[in-house]
């Protein structure tokens, strides 16, 4: 008898099939079933994937073999999907941001705890074997004090990507680079970095301009720990490089480009130094190029450990709470964008950010 928990995707869309591949391939979890508002598109994939295709997630939901269900809408869908599946006792496991307001998140939260579900959020790149090297190093104090943290992005994305979702082209469904893409890297410097004190932004749209969104994002961030970070993201610059995550301290210097280790330089030498400088692969793709240019590993080691929190009765290893402060510097970087002024945090005011 196959005991592995059942998942439920709500939504057949761009990161669907990572979803169902993670799924498909594990040991742990199963994919059952599917959900979507546009009939073809959910016909197809359930096919793809052999899955059971549900009309509405009222219906998805009173499937007893589900245990979890996958929120894959777009971002300004996440709260009511959310609230509906804590409601009816099932864990969650929400695509980013989690949602669209720190009000939104916090609601979430509780609901989800007071119903007695788990919650966690694919932020998957923290997962990644060159990050957690990172982080360890900087918890075990390697790199000193911490003076830089820094993120690039520097990504092309064609006109017809914006076009290809009708919330893809819109801030207030929240479609632009700062808070669809640039999200995961800004969550990897708060994850290695720690919390922000101040965030000063500026957004463009330097190639779409049939799109009323930013496709650029250049930010300069003061960490609580005074080191300092600058986030550059841009959907812009075909044909696109490499994400590229820089940290500088007094005593160590690391570079993350995509998902391996390009530069590890220390003070103290270390004797598993030459194995980490050889963790990842340029083979590897991690989104640069096109949308779904990356691999499904990250998702799935997310969904796996999704599995274990529910067995072992802990948090999962990406609890929304653990995010919720990323959530926080991007919108505080719209909000310093659109007041060109510096934000300090905690946001105390949250209000008319996705006013178009």
């Amino acid at each position: 008898m196959d005991t592995k928990p059942g998942f439920g995707l709500l939504g057949t869309g761009l990161v669907a099939p990572f979803h169902a591949k993670s799924l498909i391939n594990s040991k742990k979890a199963k994919l059952i079933a599917a959900v979507d508002i546009d009939p073809k598109r959910l016909k197809a994939f359930c096919e793809e994937y052999d899955c059971r295709a549900y009309a509405t997630l009222e219906e998805m939901l009173g499937d007893d073999r589900i245990s979890v269900v996958n929120v894959l809408t777009p971002n300004h869908l996440h709260f009511d999907a959310v609230m509906a599946c804590a409601a009816a006792g099932k864990h969650v496991l929400v695509e980013k941001p989690p949602a669209m307001s720190l009000k939104d998140t916090d609601i979430m939260i509780r609901a989800c705890r007071d119903h007695g579900v788990k919650f966690g959020v694919s932020l998957q790149c923290r997962v990644r074997k060159a990050v957690q090297a990172v982080k360890r190093a900087i918890d075990s104090g390697r790199f000193g004090r911490l003076l830089h943290a820094d993120a690039f992005m520097k990504w092309y994305r064609s006109p017809d990507y914006y076009h290809s979702d009708a919330w893809r082209s819109s801030r207030r469904f929240g479609a632009g680079v700062t808070i669809q893409h640039a999200f995961h890297y800004i969550d990897l410097l708060y994850y290695l970095a720690g919390s922000v004190k101040s965030v000063q932004a500026q957004m463009s749209n330097l190639a779409h301009p049939d799109v009323r969104l930013e496709d650029t994002l250049l930010a300069f961030l003061e960490f609580s720990n005074g080191a300092r970070g600058v986030v550059e993201a841009s959907t812009a610059f075909w044909p696109g490089t490499e994400l590229r995550i820089e940290i500088n301290g007094t005593d160590g210097n690391a570079i993350i480009v995509g998902e391996r280790i390009e530069t590890w330089k220390f003070k103290d030498e270390q004797p598993e130094d030459e194995t980490i400088r050889n963790i990842g692969s340029a083979e590897i793709l991690t989104g640069a190029s096109g949308p779904a240019d990356f691999a499904y590993f990250d998702h799935q080691a997310v969904i796996e450990d999704m599995v274990e929190a529910i067995q072992m009765q802990r948090e999962p290893i990406i609890a929304v709470p653990l995010a919720r402060g990323t959530l926080e510097i991007a919108l505080a970087m719209y909000k310093s964008a659109r007041e060109n002024s510096v934000i300090y945090l905690p946001l105390e005011n949250e209000s008319n950010i996705w006013d178009e």
